[in-house]
């Protein structure tokens, strides 16, 4: 049986070999490439990233990237964002000014607000660290099928998605008082804002599923 091969954007940020990994332990294959055509012709493709959202684009435009991942998106094969490739996917971040992402999934990337409302400081920035997380909506068919309600996954980031469409909300996390998109998904495109590759079992599970839907 041929094995499934998943194509990791290498873009220059991003914890890429982790994924790699990760994507191997559970019996993929792994291409890492920064060539459109490889990524236009990708079975599954995953969009890795740590860092900031303005050098993440940046990246993409110079490596000439942008049309293929779109491409790619239109033809309905599955395409995974991971972190900051989550928070590409949507519209536009307002991280250190504003800039337009892929327009994959429409939303914003905003930052994890420190203060409550009063002014008091309430949250450490960045959310660092195991976070239990919950369904927004029905997950059973989804890529969070095999994971049951609660389950931790491993987070770093301090700004947060917000979706236009509350429909492409898949599952949620609460930092500190404040409800954080975990999961967003629209068709064939998937965010996720923790790290499955640093998730242990469950988030396994999750790129198993991936790869397997």
């Amino acid at each position: 049986m041929t094995r499934p091969t998943v194509t990791i954007i290498d873009y220059g940020l991003g914890n890429i070999k982790s994924v790699q990994q990760a994507f191997e332990h559970i019996g993929a294959q792994v291409n890492l490439s920064s060539c459109p055509e490889e990524i236009k012709s990708a079975q599954y493709l995953v969009l890795p990233g740590v860092g900031a959202f303005k050098q993440g684009m940046s990246a993409l435009i110079q490596l000439e990237l942008i049309p293929a991942i779109k491409e790619y998106a239109q033809s309905g094969k599955p395409l995974m964002g991971i972190c900051l490739g989550m928070q590409m996917l949507l519209d536009k971040s307002f991280e250190h000014g504003e800039h337009e992402g892929l327009g994959l999934i429409s939303g914003t990337v905003k930052a994890i607000d420190r203060h409550s409302p009063n002014g008091e400081l309430i949250r450490k920035i960045p959310h660092i660290g195991w976070n239990a997380i919950s369904p927004a909506s029905k997950w059973q068919k989804s890529i969070l099928a095999p994971i049951e309600q609660g389950s931790f996954f491993y987070f770093v980031h301090s700004f947060r998605a917000e979706v236009a469409n509350t429909e492409h909300l898949l599952a949620t996390c609460e930092y500190e008082g404040l409800t954080i998109p975990a999961a967003i998904k629209h068709n064939n495109v998937i965010g996720l804002q923790f790290h499955p590759e640093k998730s242990a079992v469950d988030g396994l599970a999750i790129l198993n599923t991936f790869i397997n839907q």
